[in-house]
């Protein structure tokens, strides 16, 4: 009995590195990706600002359970034209492409919110001490684009990470037989009869990587609001 909760317990989180390996390189990639989409649907180009907002509407008006059974078959028939498409149908590379562009849509509504909340004040502050173009948006427009909407970017990632859980009903196959959390506590509960055992350890796991995102996001959090009274 021991020795099986040992086993369990080590190789769930042994699967749990699958989980954050897809929720950290998603949220890399997709954080530049979606500051680009902000911008673009604020931009005053029709274009830019049109392919932005297809862009958002396609991803959040679609499940992602659907996003990912589309782009396997998608990249199922680009492996059959040819076969450099071969690794975008396992779940290593395919479903983080998927949650890459998933999460770059709903950030990019949070940065785009951000943007457009800027105090016009802090604007026209830049603009009295001579700062225009790149310098006005590297020194304050950022910088308190990112401030605002960072709480909301916040649950995004947390958000993001529990996803990544639908990796394993996705058609993607794992690579060499290894799946992620959620593939060895169903394989467990399928071989014991008994779910009450695996599923909440599985629980347990991504409470605790909650708590981690929660407390790297939090300190990002105090960095950028560092020059601002504690009251607030």
């Amino acid at each position: 009995e021991r020795r099986t909760s040992v086993m369990l317990i080590t190789l769930i989180g042994s699967g749990m590195l699958w989980n954050i390996y897809f929720g950290v390189l998603a949220l890399a990639f997709g954080f530049f990706l979606s500051i680009a989409v902000a911008l673009g649907k604020a931009a005053h180009n029709p274009l830019l600002r049109k392919a932005a907002e297809w862009f958002i509407f396609l991803f959040r008006g679609s499940p992602l359970f659907i996003q990912f059974f589309f782009a396997y078959f998608a990249f199922l028939s680009l492996k059959s034209v040819h076969p450099v498409f071969d690794p975008f149908t396992s779940a290593w590379l395919g479903a983080l492409i998927v949650l890459f562009l998933n999460t770059s849509a709903y950030a990019g509504e949070i940065f785009f919110g951000a943007l457009k909340a800027i105090p016009k004040g802090d604007l026209e502050a830049a603009d009295a001490y001579g700062l225009m173009g790149w310098k006005r948006f590297r020194r304050i427009t950022f910088p308190t684009m990112l401030r605002l909407a960072w709480p909301a970017y916040t649950n995004e990632a947390i958000f993001l990470f529990h996803a990544t859980a639908l990796v394993f009903f996705s058609g993607f196959p794992a690579w060499q037989q290894r799946g992620d959390a959620l593939y060895y506590a169903s394989y467990f509960a399928d071989k014991t009869f008994n779910p009450f055992v695996p599923y909440p350890i599985l629980a347990f796991y991504f409470i605790l990587l909650t708590l981690c995102v929660i407390g790297v996001f939090g300190a990002i959090n105090r960095r950028l609001t560092r020059h601002l009274p504690q009251d607030r």
